[in-house]
């Protein structure tokens, strides 16, 4: 007998990607930052006090968010601090999106990050998911299409995930000011781009809610750490949800030390995204079609069409990339920038297995 709501009983769960056990796997394949946490993260780790894990960590990190709000030229109760950047999504849902009907759902575009469709089912909200572009922009009439659906929320990730694409930030704006619900930038590759979208957060649109995560630019996926920014009202609501002590006392701490360090961070921002200019021009010269991206991975196709079967050969030779077997994503690869060590072994192991 199944226990579970009908639901959860229809749905496909979230893939995440491959985690190796072996030592000296070359992990190209979910989008971390190749280079550790700056050390003064590390000493604050290391700085909290058995005293603070004894007792239940401030509720609503309001020593991260006091921070953040620096950081970003916004007030603290301009910001909510979550679990990874996928609680912020998931408290979205919950708190925008109607459960059941045929309205009051959750807008996208496709292809997109896989975990939105996931939670729109979890939810059980419907989902009008909208097709891009051939070069992965956004289709001009995409928040009419939301509109017309009935959505109450819609997610956009920028730097586009799978492709690395940035939509420019006035093609955004033109989507927010026509959306009748709320827009979700999802902002969590954007330390590896040229711009980012709280020019949004001007005081002009109540309807604009941006993501951030310390996964991807501050090397810190391991402590599970996101935060939201955007206007008093939406962060209010979605406090109101928010589970009681939501992170927990050393994220707490290094996640204030990591924003506070964001200088110390750039630095592997940029060698990241030289090393990203390397790879995609290495790629090129062998053949494959590689398209433009301000994120810390390239979407590339190798020639011949061989993208499934090479990313077989490349985990046999101790390196990970991602596949996605979808339309429109079947004969390209994801490969997530590495170090300059990675990238040669990545480029060796392809060329070995060509």
């Amino acid at each position: 007998m199944a226990y579970e709501r009908a639901a959860i009983e229809r749905l496909s769960a979230y893939v995440p990607g491959e985690q190796p056990r072996e030592p000296g796997v070359v992990k190209l394949n979910t989008n971390e930052n190749p280079y550790p946490p700056v050390e003064g993260v590390m000493a604050a780790i290391r700085g909290v006090a058995a005293e603070s894990l004894r007792r239940y960590p401030p509720p609503a990190a309001d020593g991260f968010r006091a921070a953040a709000g620096r950081a970003h030229g916004v007030a603290a109760d301009q910001v909510i601090a979550t679990n990874g950047g996928d609680e912020l999504l998931r408290l979205a849902v919950t708190v925008f999106c109607e459960p059941g009907g045929t309205a009051g759902g959750l807008g996208g575009a496709d292809p997109s990050y896989s975990l939105y469709s996931v939670l729109a089912a979890i939810h059980d909200t419907p989902r009008c998911a909208v097709g891009l572009e051939s070069d992965f922009a956004l289709p001009a009439d995409i928040a009419d299409t939301w509109n017309e659906a009935g959505c109450r929320l819609a997610m956009l990730v920028r730097p586009h995930a799978p492709s690395g694409r940035l939509e420019p930030i006035e093609r955004i704006a033109r989507v927010a000011d026509r959306f009748r619900g709320v827009l979700l930038v999802d902002e969590a590759y954007v330390d590896f781009a040229s711009d980012d979208a709280l020019s949004l957060l001007d005081g002009t649109r109540d309807n604009v809610l941006l993501l951030r995560s310390l996964s991807k630019g501050y090397g810190l996926a391991g402590l599970r750490f996101g935060y939201g920014v955007g206007p008093r009202g939406l962060i209010a609501a979605l406090e109101k949800a928010r589970d009681s002590y939501n992170t927990n006392a050393l994220a707490q701490a290094a996640a204030e030390a990591a924003i506070e360090r964001r200088a110390e961070a750039a630095r592997t921002w940029r060698a990241v995204t030289a090393e990203r200019a390397r790879l995609a021009a290495a790629l090129t010269e062998r053949g494959w079609r590689v398209w433009p991206s301000e994120a810390n991975f390239l979407l590339a196709r190798p020639p011949g069409g061989t993208a499934a079967r090479l990313k077989e050969r490349l985990a046999e030779r101790g390196i990970l990339v991602r596949h996605f077997d979808v339309e429109g994503l079947r004969e390209a690869l994801r490969i997530t920038v590495g170090t300059p060590e990675q990238n040669d072994a990545l480029l060796a192991a392809a060329d070995a297995s060509a």
